[in-house]
């Protein structure tokens, strides 16, 4: 059986949780802490000898695609929309005094 949960384990999960439990709660809280610590302990039970770590459940290598740009330098045409241009950039006006 994994350790057992006691009223001081419990008093310090409340307070770095933030709750402010009853005491039926906290002691339907430790219970339920305490199934959860007896099957991960279980788990410990298994056999995983010649079983290969794992960092994630899909085999998938790197899916992204490689960054290629497809747009090239269209900077005339965007400034075409622009209502005033300088010097190949957008004008706009001055907003800091």
């Amino acid at each position: 059986m994994a350790k057992q949960i006691d009223d001081e384990t419990m008093e310090n999960v409340c307070i770095l949780a933030k709750l402010s439990l009853t005491d039926q709660e906290k002691e339907k809280a430790k219970k339920d802490m305490q199934e959860m610590l007896d099957y991960v302990e279980k788990l410990d039970e298994l056999d995983t000898e010649g079983v290969e770590p794992m960092s994630h459940i899909f085999g998938g290598q790197n899916v992204f695609r490689e960054d290629v740009v497809t747009n090239g330098d269209n900077r005339d045409a965007m400034l075409k929309n622009a209502p005033k241009s300088k010097e190949g950039q957008y004008q706009v006006p001055k907003t800091i005094g």
